[in-house]
């Protein structure tokens, strides 16, 4: 049973989302039926297939009419045809979604992500940490950076009014993605963010837009590991 989640079926995708990260389920393995994971969390069916969607939008799961929904094959490169915005999906899950912007700065870019970016390292990038929210509690973290260049008019956005990722989606379509999803033990920054304990595991997806005049964005994406879920008595 699901103790008193703020949203049943965001409760779903946490608890899915950790099946996969702890190789529960593993690439290729097809997963039980919607009307099974009704019955063994309790719901309507409806609810569960809002929660599976979301992981399909996030590229985790692989859902085809008549085949079922399986586990994602490689899904370190996975390219979906959205990416997704954020207060939707909380939205979506029936939570009230609200953002806060933690820094916010002018910085010069690391190696790792010059490398990813395929920009110079030092370059003058906009550098945001941001965490999301559903009914006041974190959803996901991201640490985010953008390029002007290709982004034009991002220094003069304010974010703590629209997120990032809304902001980017809904402006500037992109051509290409690089993606990679892992599993991470949450270190100090992400524990106090998510309001979760060091070392726990987390789902993090990276990920690369980029349209014609170059990278547009990366972005890591902490996800908070998931409601508490109780075993059936």
């Amino acid at each position: 049973m699901i103790e008193k989640p703020a949203s049943k079926a965001q409760a779903i995708t946490s608890e899915v989302r950790r099946r996969i990260v702890d190789r529960e389920w593993r690439q290729g393995d097809r997963i039980p039926d919607e009307a099974e994971l009704a019955v063994e969390f309790g719901v309507a069916r409806a609810t569960v297939n809002k929660a599976l969607q979301l992981l399909a939008e996030e590229g985790l799961l692989d859902r085809k009419r008549r085949a079922g929904t399986h586990v994602t094959v490689n899904p370190a490169r996975k390219t979906t045809l959205t990416i997704p915005i954020v207060r939707e999906q909380v939205e979506g899950a029936g939570m009230e979604y609200s953002h806060r912007v933690v820094a916010q700065k002018l910085s010069p870019l690391p190696a790792d992500i010059a490398a990813r970016m395929a920009l110079t390292e030092g370059a003058a990038l906009i550098h945001l940490r941001t965490v999301h929210y559903g009914d006041s509690r974190p959803f996901q973290v991201e640490d985010r950076w953008i390029n002007p260049e290709a982004a034009p008019g991002a220094e003069l956005i304010d974010f703590q009014r629209i997120n990032a990722n809304e902001w980017l989606v809904r402006n500037f379509p992109w051509l290409r993605n690089d993606m990679a999803f892992s599993a991470e033990n949450a270190n100090a920054r992400d524990a106090r963010l998510l309001e979760t304990r060091q070392g726990a595991a987390l789902l993090v997806l990276q990920r690369t837009t980029f349209n014609d005049l170059g990278a547009i964005t990366s972005v890591r994406l902490a996800f908070h590991p998931g409601y508490q879920m109780l075993a059936t008595p």
